[in-house]
């Protein structure tokens, strides 16, 4: 899959930026400010259509201050987007404004790390692979991938009670045996 354009240009201003380069980070402002300023207009209704220039400076001012935690192995817009979204979460929360676009609506700049979904996945087949197999899969099933009981049960050939019994089991096992506090 090629790289997104536009996250290559703006980590690689990024990078100069923190590196030192005052052209490059003066330039990833610029360009940062007429992204931000299309994603927060098309966020608010025609009402508040005038509070986009106080969000993109709010934002660019959130990205200068915390411009330190960036993770340079981690996509930069997705960063980017963290930022936009936590400020205009902030602003709905302050002015009460009755969202007109999902927040799930990201625009195109923002990339989506699919490092961290990987890392997750692995993570949850570590640990449902401490149960038994059949457990392990009706809980994939059900609690993971939005299947019924009924469906998860059918696949297996049980009844839909014994399901329910071996997700409770199986969870109260997980809850048991990671839930506890470590030393």
């Amino acid at each position: 899959m090629q790289p997104d354009p536009t996250e290559t240009r703006l980590r690689e201003l990024m990078l100069a930026s923190l590196a030192g380069d005052a052209a490059a980070y003066r330039t990833l402002l610029s360009e940062l400010g007429r992204h931000l300023r299309a994603y927060f207009t098309r966020r608010l209704t025609p009402a508040f259509a005038s509070h986009a220039e106080d969000l993109v400076q709010e934002t660019l001012l959130a990205i200068h201050v915390k411009r330190m935690t960036y993770d340079r192995n981690r996509p930069f817009t997705a960063w980017l987007h963290a930022v936009a979204h936590h400020k205009f979460v902030d602003h709905v929360r302050r002015q009460s404004i009755r969202l007109t676009v999902p927040l799930e609506d990201d625009a195109p700049i923002f990339a989506h790390d699919d490092n961290a979904d990987a890392l997750a996945r692995r993570d949850l087949d570590v640990v449902l692979d401490t149960i038994p197999a059949r457990t392990g899969d009706l809980i994939r099933r059900t609690k993971i991938q939005g299947a019924s009981v009924a469906e998860a049960a059918a696949a297996h050939g049980i009844s839909e009670t014994a399901a329910k019994v071996s997700i409770h089991r199986g969870l109260k096992s997980l809850a048991a045996r990671f839930a506890g506090g470590s030393k």
